[in-house]
C-alpha cells in the first residue's frame, strides 16, 4: 500500500493499480497536478514488479487520466474526463451531445396503458413475476427465435448483476467490450470481479477478442445484441455464428446477451443462444418503453434462472407488479406499438445522417442502430474540450474503455438533420485543427 498524500493506492496487478489510482482521481483524493509515486518506488511498496507498475501508468496515460509532465513524473492531468461528473451542468448554450439517452418526446404516451392497470395493490405474497406478461413475453421472444426459462428484473444492470453474482465469485474473470458500457465495468467493479475488454467492430465483439478472453480463463462473457453502447455496433448473422462456435465448449461459461434495443432496432436479432451451460437473455423495455420503467424480461437456463430469483428476493424483493402491468400493457397497445416503430425508424435515421456526414468529411464515425457514434480520436480531453469551444458537449470514451485507443462517443438521439452540418464542421475542426500560419 502506497501512501500520496493522505491517498493509498493498492493493487497487485497493472488492472488494480489502475483501478486505484482512477478511484483517487474521482473522489478528489488525487488532485489535478498530483505526482504519482515513481515506477521503482511504487512497485517496491505494493510487492510488484516495476513492469506490473509502468503498465498501469501506461494505460492510464493512454484514457488521458495522467500525463508524464518533466521532472514532476507522472501526474494526474488538470482536464482528466474522470474529474467531470457525468451530469455536471454545462456552460450556457453547449447543446449535449453526451448523455446518451434517448429523446423523450418519441417515448410512447402512457395515458391509456395507466388506464388498464388494476385499480387495487397487491399484498406482499402476491408478488413476484407477473404470469400473464411472462406468457406474453414468451410470445414476444420466440418471434426473435429466443427460448429459456423466463422471469422478470428491475432492468437490464439488475439482471446482469444477478446473473454473475449468483454464479461467480469475486475475482472470477468476466469479459466485457471495449469500449462498452460504462455502468456494466463500474458494477463489476464494485462487485469484486475482474475484466477483460473484447474488442468490438460494427459486426460485434471480435472472435478473436472472445477467444483471448476464454483462454484468459474468463467465467463470464457479457454481449450486446444491437445497438451497443458506445459504438452502435450490431452483432451481424456471420459473428453470431462465429462466436456459438467457440463457445460451445465452454459449459461452465456464463454467457449474458444484453438486448437492450429490442423494438427499436432496424436489423433482425442474431441470438447466440444457450451453448453454453450457463446463459442469459435480457430484453430492457427502457429504450422502447421509457427508462424510468426499470423492466427487463430475462430468459436464461432453469438453474440460473432459479438462482436470479433467490437473490432478488433476498436483495430487494419483487418487480412493481403495478410496472410489470403497465409493460404488459403497452405491449398491447397498438398505438404506442406504432409510436415505437415510428421511434426506432427516427433513431436510425438521425444516426445515419450524421455518420454518412462525417465519413463524408473524413471522420470515421462507427455506429450501425441505437443512440450513439464512436468517433476514434488522437487526444480525448482536447476533442472533447475543441468540441465543448464550439458549443458541443460529447462524451470522453475514457470512461468507456479499457484497451481500446481513444474516441468520443456522440449521442445522436436528438440530432436533426438541420443541426448535422454545424456538428460535422465542429468536429472537423476539434479532430483536426488548423495548423499555425506561416
Amino acid at each position: 500500500m502506497a501512501l500520496v498524500q493522505n491517498y493509498h493506492i493498492t493493487g497487485d496487478s497493472a488492472a488494480a493499480i489502475m483501478a486505484s489510482i482512477e478511484q483517487g482521481v474521482r473522489t478528489g483524493n488525487l488532485p489535478p497536478g498530483q505526482s504519482l509515486p515513481p515506477v521503482r518506488r511504487l512497485a517496491q511498496q505494493l510487492g510488484v514488479s516495476p513492469g506490473t507498475v509502468a503498465s498501469a501508468y501506461r494505460s492510464l496515460r493512454q484514457r488521458g487520466i495522467v500525463e508524464t509532465a518533466g521532472r514532476a513524473g507522472t501526474v494526474v492531468r488538470s482536464n482528466s474526463p474522470l474529474l467531470a461528473p457525468p451530469m455536471s451542468p454545462l456552460p450556457s448554450g453547449v447543446i449535449d451531445l453526451s448523455h446518451g439517452e434517448p429523446d423523450t418526446s418519441l417515448l410512447p404516451d402512457l395515458t391509456h396503458a395507466i388506464s388498464q392497470l388494476p385499480t387495487r395493490a397487491i399484498n406482499y405474497h402476491q408478488g413476484g413475476p407477473v404470469p400473464e406478461l411472462l406468457e406474453l413475453a414468451r410470445e414476444v421472444l420466440s418471434r426473435d427465435g429466443v427460448e429459456g426459462s423466463l422471469t422478470i428484473t428491475g432492468g437490464a444492470l439488475a439482471a446482469i448483476s444477478l446473473s454473475l453474482t449468483t454464479t461467480l465469485n469475486p475475482g472470477d474473470l468476466v469479459a466485457i467490450e471495449d469500449p462498452g458500457w460504462r455502468n456494466v465495468r463500474d458494477m463489476l467493479a464494485a462487485s469484486g470481479f475482474r475484466t477483460w475488454g473484447i474488442p468490438v467492430d460494427e459486426s460485434g465483439p471480435t472472435a478473436n477478442g472472445v477467444a483471448e478472453a476464454l483462454a484468459a480463463g474468463a467465467r463470464a462473457v457479457i454481449v450486446t445484441n444491437r445497438a451497443q453502447n458506445p459504438t452502435g455496433a450490431t452483432i451481424s448473422g456471420v459473428r453470431a455464428e462465429e462466436l456459438r462456435e467457440l463457445l460451445r465448449g465452454h459449459p461452465d461459461l456464463l454467457l449474458i446477451e444484453d438486448d437492450h434495443w429490442a423494438e427499436l432496432s432496424q436489423t433482425p436479432l442474431h441470438h447466440i443462444g444457450n451453448v453454453t451451460g450457463k446463459w442469459v437473455f435480457v430484453r430492457s423495455t427502457s429504450k422502447p418503453c421509457g427508462p424510468d420503467l426499470r423492466v427487463a424480461v430475462v430468459a436464461a437456463d432453469e438453474r440460473t434462472k432459479t438462482f436470479i430469483e433467490g437473490r432478488a428476493r433476498l436483495a430487494h424483493g419483487w418487480v412493481s407488479t403495478m410496472l410489470q402491468h403497465l409493460v404488459m400493457s403497452l405491449w398491447r397497445d397498438e398505438e404506442a406499438q406504432r409510436a415505437i416503430e415510428y421511434a426506432g425508424r427516427t433513431y436510425w435515421r438521425r444516426q445515419m445522417v450524421l455518420r454518412n456526414a462525417l465519413r463524408e468529411n473524413g471522420i470515421p464515425a462507427l455506429g450501425h442502430s441505437g443512440l450513439n457514434l464512436w468517433v476514434p480520436v488522437d487526444d480525448e480531453a482536447v476533442t472533447v474540450g475543441a468540441m465543448r469551444d464550439r458549443g458541443y458537449a460529447v462524451a470522453p470514451g475514457s470512461l468507456s474503455r479499457i484497451k481500446t485507443p481513444p474516441g468520443v462517443r456522440i449521442t445522436c438521439s436528438q440530432v436533426e438533420e438541420r443541426d448535422v452540418a454545424d456538428i460535422v464542421e465542429a468536429m472537423v475542426s476539434a479532430v483536426r485543427p488548423a495548423g499555425p500560419s506561416v
